[in-house]
Parts: C-alpha cells; structure tokens; sequence
C-alpha cells in the first residue's frame, strides 16, 4: 500500500481536519484511524459506540469520490484498526 497515497486521500474525506506531524503517513493514518472509531474528537458525553463509528466510516469512504482501489484499502484500515481495538 503507498500509505502517503491513502493519506491524501482520507484527508479529502476530512476537509476541516488536519492530519499533520512528522511521523510516516503508515503510522499517522492508522492512528487517526483508530482515534476515529474510538470517537475522540467528540466530547464524551456525545460519543457514539465503536461499531457505530466504523457503520459511519465505512458509509462515509463507499459515498466518497475516491477510486475503488483507495476505498477498499481504507476500508481495510478501518477493519485492521477495528480489529485490534476489540
């Protein structure tokens, strides 16, 4: 996977999110992806259970524009992180 690809490309899914830091785009996009499903940037009292976060994510990347191959790579992400929060 060109994980520096997939990155730009989940940003087009976030406009008003910046996803900056020197770490690689392996590392920043699992992480954001995991801090996604687990609601962080919500206030906690609002918070939506894990498996709904994932339903909303994989909703919101089969909508997008992005290319099928991009789609079914970040909707891999998303199991890979899903799978390792359980």
């Amino acid at each position: 996977m060109d994980f520096d690809q997939l990155l730009e490309e989940y940003r087009k899914l976030w406009n008003n999110r910046k996803l900056s830091g020197n770490e690689d785009a392996e590392l920043l996009l699992k992480e954001t992806i995991a801090r996604e499903l687990k609601d962080e940037n919500s206030h906690p009292r609002v918070r939506k259970p894990l498996y709904e976060k994932f339903f909303l994510a994989i909703k919101r990347i089969s909508a997008s524009n992005l290319s099928d191959i991009d789609k079914k790579a970040l909707i891999e992400l998303h199991i890979e992180q899903l799978e390792s929060l359980k």
